[in-house]
């Protein structure tokens, strides 16, 4: 019989299918983590364009739900969003396939400055092309909260509960109080209108986050080398929450004060080239690594401060689901996504300050959003574009 083989390698079709798949999740996520400006709002926003508006291999409300997943676990959001992504298309191997390579774009060249600095001591020039380029990121985040935000705030109470947490990020309520308290919030509500004595799921993903500090215990005072390395990094990807300037505050207290291996503009030049360079934040690690250890000292670093992040997606991934479908756990999730839309809102007009600073970057992010939203233009062109455009542009 022939039936569900191909008649040309009489071969069942499904592993083709699974290796397509895989080889398009590749070819994306290397294009999101060589284009991916901005930090991990414009990195979501990114992701949120072609994998929901262009491609469809998500619903926005399941974007939604990921991205609430990606704010109740440690490491970084946008990394972690890739491997979502990844998971969802083609299980464990999409998780590893699209994971790395998103990362590995942002890996060579935060190894290529590294080693630039190394040699010459200095930083490789990017004001100009960072200039072309940060107004486009505005609009591409933009054009993502107009979509994510109205599937987050689709009832009254979902858009008030958003902006009492946008009001309370502008004042300076720490995200995680934000994050949490508006998911508590909805759910409470949710269980009072049931009228039961149903109480919220232990743990809500089934992942008991405090267990990640175990990690802690490996890292202690010792001196310098590659295994101490990877330890130290592999700490900080399991407990911190937060942002690239959170990550900053990780590293100096351990690298810079308890362990002195690094000095404070070492630390300061590291986070810089993590600020400037595509892809995760997160890769300032690799920066560090390749100070203190070279090629093996980068490889080693990198691993450490990302492996977590693969860890806590295979686990709180499946979960997603089973929380969607209970009521009150469902509408937990409600209120963590409406709260990261106002956290990413906020961001936004943090980064609008610093990347429009002249007529010009206003042009450039005023013509982008009329690109991006009026006629769907794609960022893979806009960013280069900008790019090289930043570098001509009068000061």
């Amino acid at each position: 019989m022939t039936q569900g083989f191909r008649l040309d390698s009489g071969m069942p079709p499904g592993p083709r299918i699974s290796a397509g798949v895989l080889r398009d999740l590749a070819r994306l996520f290397l294009k999101l983590g060589t284009v991916g400006f901005g930090g991990p709002a414009a990195h979501i926003a990114l992701m949120e364009d072609e994998v929901v508006r262009r491609r469809g291999w998500l619903s926005r409300e399941r974007f939604l739900d990921l991205l609430g997943a990606t704010n109740l676990i440690p490491g970084p959001n946008s990394t972690e969003m890739a491997i979502h992504v990844g998971n969802e298309r083609a299980g464990w191997r999409g998780l590893i396939v699209a994971g790395t390579s998103f990362i590995t774009p942002a890996f060579l060249v935060v190894l290529a400055c590294a080693w630039a600095y190394t040699r010459y001591g200095t930083l490789p020039a990017a004001e100009g092309v960072l200039r072309g380029v940060k107004p486009v990121i505005i609009a591409i985040v933009l054009q993502a909260l107009w979509g994510l935000g109205r599937t987050a705030t689709r009832t009254r109470t979902l858009a008030g509960v958003g902006f009492v947490s946008l009001a309370a990020a502008a004042a300076g309520v720490h995200e995680l109080a934000l994050i949490f308290g508006a998911g508590a919030l909805l759910a409470l509500v949710a269980w009072a209108r049931l009228g039961t004595g149903r109480s919220l799921p232990n743990g809500i993903f089934g992942i008991p986050l405090g267990a990640a500090a175990l990690a802690s215990t490996a890292a202690g005072a010792a001196p310098f080398g590659l295994t101490s390395l990877f330890l130290a990094f592999l700490k900080i990807g399991s407990v911190l929450f937060g942002s690239g300037y959170v990550l900053l505050a990780f590293l100096r207290a351990d690298l810079v004060v308890r362990r002195g291996w690094l000095t404070e503009g070492q630390l300061l030049d590291a986070v810089a080239v993590g600020q400037i360079t595509p892809g995760p934040v997160f890769t300032t690690a690799t920066f560090v690594g390749y100070l203190l250890g070279g090629m093996l000292g980068a490889a080693a670093a990198t691993i450490g401060i990302f492996l977590p992040a693969f860890v806590f997606v295979a686990l709180s991934g499946p979960l997603v689901p089973r929380i969607r479908r209970s009521p009150v756990a469902g509408a937990f999730l409600d209120g963590v996504n409406v709260a990261s839309i106002a956290l990413m809102a906020l961001v936004t007009v943090q980064l609008a300050r610093a990347a429009i600073v002249d007529p010009w970057t206003a042009a450039i992010a005023a013509v982008s959003a009329v690109l991006l939203l009026r006629f769907r233009a794609s960022p893979a062109w806009l960013v280069p574009a900008a790019g090289l455009l930043g570098l001509v542009l009068p000061r």
